[in-house]
């Protein structure tokens, strides 16, 4: 029953674990969160920074299939622009999400440059409704999950795959560091996204912080 991403099939199954948006940490240094945005819309993929000197740039997906983000024609920002991704591959390293683009009318390092931290958004009306065991990855960040007695443990701010399966990126209640859960039915037994409802089954020590390597760790 787990979902992420957009397009026919850009959504995950929770428990069938396919790579989608997005072998790190356990934990991570807190999200930004994310800016409020016509919920008419579904957040496809974000830049990073420049790639290159003739106007590559860094593209996070958050389609089912990454490279599929390239084929949805001209993506919205939050700002009204209209951006089209002409090009894209993966991007060096182990992470299937992260991509190289090219985009139309940007050919040099500044306009790349220019490009960084910009969100891509396509109408929800173009992508259909997601099947029964689906749901888009925007409609999960900002959500506030809990545990099964109905203590709420924090607030969704990310829906990151980095090759094992999706997580969902969980910031605590008290704030601080981010801790990583598995989108599976196991981690996440009940899921009313309507509802806003998201309980989770977390390990006891899943917002410890991750303490230092004994001396003779080679890692």
């Amino acid at each position: 029953m787990r979902r992420s991403g957009p397009s026919r099939g850009d959504g995950a199954r929770r428990g069938a674990i396919a790579p989608e948006t997005t072998t790190s940490p356990r934990h991570t240094p807190a999200a930004r969160p994310a800016p409020a945005i016509d919920p008419g819309l579904v957040l496809m993929g974000e830049f990073g920074r420049a790639q290159g000197l003739n106007g590559e740039v860094r593209l996070k997906s958050y389609t089912g299939d990454p490279m599929r983000i390239a084929g949805y024609g001209p993506l919205a920002t939050a700002d009204g622009r209209r951006i089209e991704i002409t090009a894209v591959r993966p991007a060096p390293g182990a992470s299937p999400d992260l991509l190289v683009a090219r985009v139309r009318g940007v050919s040099d390092r500044t306009g790349a440059e220019a490009l960084n931290r910009t969100a891509l958004y396509v109408a929800r009306a173009c992508l259909g409704e997601p099947d029964d065991d689906e749901v888009f990855t925007a409609d999960l960040v900002g959500l506030p999950v809990s545990d099964a007695d109905g203590t709420v443990l924090g607030t969704i701010v990310a829906v990151p795959n980095y090759g094992g399966g999706d997580l969902l990126e969980i910031r605590p209640l008290a704030g601080g560091a981010t801790a990583l859960l598995p989108f599976t039915q196991g981690f996440v037994p009940e899921l009313d996204v309507a509802a806003g409802r998201v309980v989770v089954a977390p390990p006891e020590d899943f917002f410890a912080p991750a303490g230092p390597k004994p001396a003779d760790d080679p890692g």
